[in-house]
């Protein structure tokens, strides 16, 4: 549908836009939608997590920072592009990596520094909540965090009023409202999907732990209430407005949906919210959401399991590793090109080192990579060590080195893969791909059909991302007709007539990782003995 610049003009005067914002890994977006669901506008700004004192974090102060230049960069966007101020939107969302921790005192102060996804500090905490519920408790998730605090004896516990996510933490900032989207909510407390709330019978579990007896609080007490799609999250408060736009442009009483976590908005944006469907999310982590007929037979610690933003059980399938090693070799890649004073771009520079990859031999010439930055779960890491190793007569060219470092990307992910196609016999129709790894045309939806067996489709709105999602949700909150559900929303009214490409997985692709992934496994004692010797 083809909509001139003075019919956007006149649906932001009249509130007929949807605004998303995600807080990532490494880039704060925000997205601007029409009453039809087409982006019209964007803002960003480029941050980084810090490594202080053993903990993955980034400070509070920087997300305001970035949260304000985000907006301000999409006011800039949309005043160039339709010459109007961005005073209100119809409906607003936000986004941001899922689990960690955000403890917060009755007044509002943290407690601690924030704790992100990518911290493996709680593996004994992770493992006796496991065996309590019988319900496999991630290192990541915020009881996770929250019951290793209380067996460290941290101080701070004691004070806690308020536990949340960063999603949570600045909705809560912007409305006054302590409500989490059950996507998000999923990724702090075990869901029962039949209630769409946390699970009341772990709830009491937890409480009665002994070493929890002793707080003045009850978990239910301290968690988000919980929300799905659709249900109104709040409105943006005036100290909310100034928070986010302090030049005071941006007017308070803007309703706002539930907040939700990167996981949900990706499965909403690839339209992956319904049974055997799935997506994957690829980019500083990289994870596979695969939405559940049934039931998995037992607990898995490599397999998490989540809902969708509607209540949907899923089974994701979480690596903290992505490309942020890959990345590294591009750059360097990118300094041997300055030296010799050849000027190119970031996006030329990767797409061409990305192409490169599809000349490479199907098993990447008998090299072998580990893409562990952090610490990887599945693989049994507790901390990173990314290394590259060959034999005197693998096949070293710049093609295979390519090739090997984007398999080493999907390889901890294929091992928790292998569990629900191979163990569990999950069926799925199709997955759909988003994030920064499928950007080069080809080269990354040709590499995750060969690491999934399965064919791999990306929408032509892949780009945009978690927070399109978002804004797709904010969408739903205003525009739903009655008991309408937001699965037939997305299908009827957003991707009717979407467009993508789907690739076939290529069988000498797919017959290459197995020889990998074969070498990837044997060689993990390498890569746990780089953690002892290398420290």
């Amino acid at each position: 549908m083809s909509i001139s610049a003075g019919e956007i003009k006149e649906m932001i005067e009249n509130s007929k836009t949807f605004l998303g914002i995600e807080l990532g890994s490494t880039r704060i977006k925000a997205v601007l939608v029409d009453e039809h669901h087409t982006p019209i506008a964007a803002g960003g700004y480029d941050w980084e997590n810090q490594f202080i004192d053993g903990i993955w974090t980034y400070s509070m102060d920087e997300v305001w920072q970035g949260l304000q230049a985000c907006f301000q960069n999409l006011c800039a966007d949309v005043k160039d592009k339709y010459q109007v101020l961005q005073r209100t939107v119809g409906a607003l969302g936000i986004s941001g990596m899922m689990h960690g921790y955000l403890p917060l005192d009755r007044d509002g102060n943290l407690l601690a520094p924030f704790r992100t996804w990518r911290n493996t500090i709680t593996g004994e905490a992770a493992e006796k909540l496991t065996e309590l519920f019988q319900f496999n408790i991630p290192q990541r998730w915020s009881v996770a965090h929250l019951y290793q605090a209380i067996l460290n004896e941290e101080p701070h516990v004691k004070d806690i009023a308020f536990l949340t996510t960063l999603a949570g933490y600045v909705h809560w900032k912007l409305t006054g409202q302590k409500v989490m989207g059950v996507g998000e909510a999923s990724g702090m407390f075990p869901i029962n999907s039949q209630t769409d709330d946390y699970d009341e019978k772990m709830l009491v579990q937890f409480d009665q732990l002994d070493e929890v007896k002793a707080f003045p609080w009850k978990i239910s007490d301290i968690l988000p209430n919980v929300l799905v799609a659709g249900d109104p999250g709040g409105v943006l408060s005036e100290e909310g407005a100034n928070l986010l736009d302090p030049t005071g442009k941006l007017e308070p009483g803007i309703p706002l949906c539930p907040p939700e976590g990167d996981a949900g908005t990706g499965m909403v944006a690839t339209n992956a919210i319904a049974p055997r469907t799935g997506n994957v999310s690829a980019g500083t982590s990289i994870f596979a959401m695969i939405v559940l007929e049934k039931a998995l037979s037992k607990v898995y610690p490599e397999i998490d399991m989540v809902t969708t933003p509607a209540g949907m059980p899923v089974a994701m399938v979480h690596t903290n590793n992505g490309t942020t090693d890959l990345n590294a070799w591009v750059e360097l890649f990118g300094e041997f090109a300055e030296l010799l004073d050849v000027k190119i771009g970031q996006s030329r520079l990767f797409e061409t080192l990305y192409q490169q990859a599809l000349k490479g031999d199907a098993d990447g010439g008998d090299l072998l990579a580990y893409n562990t930055i952090s610490g990887e779960h599945i693989t049994h890491l507790a901390e990173g060590r990314p290394l590259f190793l060959r034999k005197p007569n693998s096949k070293f060219s710049l093609a295979n080195f390519m090739r090997v470092h984007l398999f080493a990307s999907l390889g901890a992910m294929r091992i928790g893969l292998d569990i629900l196609f191979d163990q569990e016999q999950v069926e799925i129709d199709k997955i759909l791909g988003h994030g920064g790894f499928f950007k080069t045309e080809e080269v990354g939806q040709r590499m995750m059909a060969a690491a999934m067996k399965v064919p791999v489709s990306v929408m032509e709105t892949a780009g945009e991302g978690g927070a399109w999602g978002m804004a797709l949700l904010a969408a739903f909150l205003v525009q739903r007709s009655g008991s309408e559900r937001f699965a037939s929303y997305l299908e009827n009214k957003v991707f009717a007539s979407a467009q993508g490409a789907t690739l076939e997985p290529d069988q000498a692709d797919v017959a290459g990782f197995e020889v990998f992934m074969k070498r990837y496994k044997k060689g993990l004692v390498i890569e746990h003995t780089a953690v002892e010797a290398f420290n």
